[in-house]
């Protein structure tokens, strides 16, 4: 089920969760497997932690990987990945169920290749989703960055 703060943020857009069995999409493959689209397709969004003590979120293809200087470059300082602690604590949600909808007020690095696709799925906030939605549409939504952010 939708968490109630991101079914709000869906309705004011318009937009639809798909919806799966529990459990079924907590990684880019097996998400682009249940909705039947490329792993690439799959918006991941992954917490990260700055040497400033600052967590920013990084939105990034699902068959991609951060490239560490890029986001240093893009974000302002060095990052690590947060743990499954830290992102829980911070945003709410379990990893592989990260929402950029309700990101807490996060500095939020969307990857432009994301908008190699016509169709992007970020979660919705559970293991079991993945919404359907533009690059241009996550950038509304969420205001974040468009910025090359991975590994070649």
């Amino acid at each position: 089920m939708v968490p109630e703060r991101v079914q709000r943020i869906l309705d004011t857009y318009g937009l639809t969760a798909l919806t799966f069995e529990p459990g079924s999409t907590p990684t880019s493959e097996m998400a682009a497997e249940q909705i039947g689209v490329e792993v690439g397709q799959i918006a991941k969004s992954i917490l990260m932690a700055g040497k400033d003590g600052r967590f920013r979120l990084a939105v990034m293809r699902g068959d991609k990987k951060i490239h560490s200087t890029k986001f240093k470059n893009a974000a302002g300082c060095k990052h690590r990945m947060a743990t499954a602690e830290e992102t829980y604590e911070v945003t709410g949600f379990q990893v592989g169920s990260v929402c950029p909808f309700d990101a807490a007020d996060l500095e939020i690095y969307l990857d432009e290749g994301l908008g190699d696709y016509e169709a992007i799925y970020p979660a919705a906030g559970t293991d079991a989703s993945g919404v359907p939605m533009t690059l241009e549409k996550l950038v509304e939504i969420t205001g974040g960055r468009v910025c090359d952010l991975a590994k070649d």
